[in-house]
């Protein structure tokens, strides 16, 4: 066997492999002994029949494809392994027989590789960097969020519904006299003024008494999930069969403390202020390490090949799914809910998906490019503080470690180091910086102008 390679359009490695007429013949051989007990010819116990009278009886080319596939499948994994530094492939090829006779056959395989990555520019640029804070404000509606979950629901009589009331209502929803799936339940719980329902249902449920039925004029979202009812008008009869009010609990250090364990409201605020800026700094770090990618695919040139779009696609509806998974639904289930199919949910993916693959190509190419890597101590200090989290010995610990831990502590030391590298060697700005920079600018007292030559000229006169 032979094998050349030779760079392709679009991302791709030629493989061209030759077989002689000898091992053309083995691998004829070798499918004739895997395949025969397929095959039934008079005169013969089944999987008996010599090679010869099965390819009279169906044709000399009946152990082809077999053979075909054989000598592929034997010899493609180790010329990969053998051009592993060459190209890195990133799909499945696509395989033709370019020639094939008594005297051998060509194979050749099109396989998508990982592409070459020019970046002209990742040092010296202006990049904005993100700080997100908690705002006092956010702290109040946790608190209300308490509050909440702890209210009291009591029944309202007597008057109309209001925003923040709990409205049961049954509903039956038509589009040009005609009903749709979902548009129907009976019974329905509606907190009014959540934005559960449609834009504009709920104002109207508003200002309806218990026990009337009203017909509420709703127009569906152009970018509404099912496909047959976007930028729609639709009519819902709607009954009101009855209201509750929720009563909220007065915020106390008694209440606190059996809502939420915390000893008092101030120990709550605290702790929870302590919890969103934790968020809000993982949000500033992700944001900022986007915004610097941004930056960089700026100054990128790359062909990024369909394969590995595509496996990223996966990826992302993979997540997708298991977020439905918890939610107790199916993936299936939810797009035949709204009627659309996966090739077209497939497309929804596509944007963010290339978005994704660059960036993993350009953080792989500068940590390529500038040697970043994570020693066996700074992996140690890591695997230690994981294990004094769980209060464990570091050598117990270590030791029950699975390879994959290993390697995505490696990792995110790697990421880390680059991100660090990349904020110091670019010019990193906030947003409030900008302003205050423009704000000193304005402020600047303006520079005397000099007097011309005519103006002078007529002070002495």
């Amino acid at each position: 066997m032979k094998y050349t390679t030779k760079a392709g359009e679009k991302s791709t490695v030629k493989i061209t492999i030759k077989f002689d007429g000898e091992e053309w013949s083995a691998a004829q051989q070798s499918a004739y002994l895997k395949t025969r007990g397929r095959f039934a010819i008079d005169g013969f116990r089944k999987g008996k029949a010599p090679k010869g009278h099965i390819e009279r009886m169906y044709g000399k080319g009946v152990f082809y494809e077999d053979a075909l596939n054989l000598l592929f499948s034997e010899n493609y994994g180790p010329i990969l392994d053998k051009c592993e530094k060459k190209f890195t492939v990133v799909g499945d090829p696509d395989v033709s027989v370019e020639d094939l006779s008594d005297d051998g056959v060509t194979l050749v395989a099109v396989v998508p590789v990982k592409p070459e990555v020019k970046i002209s520019s990742y040092k010296g640029m202006k990049i904005r960097q993100y700080a997100y804070t908690v705002e006092e404000s956010e702290i109040d509606a946790e608190i209300e969020r308490v509050r909440d979950r702890n209210a009291r629901k009591v029944p309202v009589e007597g008057r109309a519904a209001q925003n923040g009331d709990i409205a049961n209502i049954d509903f039956v929803g038509t589009v040009d006299g005609v009903k749709f799936d979902g548009g129907e339940a009976q019974g329905f719980d509606l907190t009014l003024g959540s934005g559960q329902f449609i834009p504009g249902f709920e104002d109207q449920v508003v200002g309806m008494n218990i026990g009337e039925t009203k017909d509420v004029n709703v127009t569906f979202p152009e970018n509404y999930q099912a496909e047959n009812l976007k930028g729609k008008a639709a009519v819902f009869a709607v009954t009101l069969n009855s209201l509750q009010a929720k009563e909220l609990p007065e915020v106390t250090d008694e209440f606190i403390k059996d809502a939420t364990g915390s000893e008092s409201v101030e120990a709550y605020r605290a702790k929870t202020r302590e919890r969103l800026q934790t968020q809000a700094d993982r949000r500033s770090n992700d944001a900022t390490e986007n915004s610097i990618l941004e930056a960089i695919a700026q100054n990128t040139e790359v062909e990024i090949p369909q394969a590995m779009i595509e496996r990223e696609i996966d990826s992302l509806i993979q997540k997708f799914e298991y977020q439905l998974m918890y939610q107790g639904l199916k993936l299936q289930d939810y797009l035949e809910f709204l009627k659309v199919t996966m090739e077209d949910f497939r497309k929804n993916y596509e944007d963010q998906a290339k978005k994704n693959v660059l960036h993993q190509l350009i953080i792989s190419h500068i940590i390529k490019e500038e040697k970043i890597e994570a020693t066996e101590e700074e992996v140690d200090a890591k695997i230690a503080e994981q294990a004094k989290s769980v209060e464990k010995d570091f050598e117990e610990y270590k030791k029950g470690m699975d390879p994959r831990q290993y390697d995505y502590i490696r990792s995110d030391i790697i990421i880390t180091k680059l991100f660090n590298f990349l904020k110091a060697e670019n010019e990193m700005y906030t947003e409030e910086e900008t302003q205050s920079k423009t704000i000193a600018e304005d402020k600047k007292p303006a520079k005397k102008k000099t007097a011309t030559k005519k103006t002078a000229k007529k002070d002495e006169e």
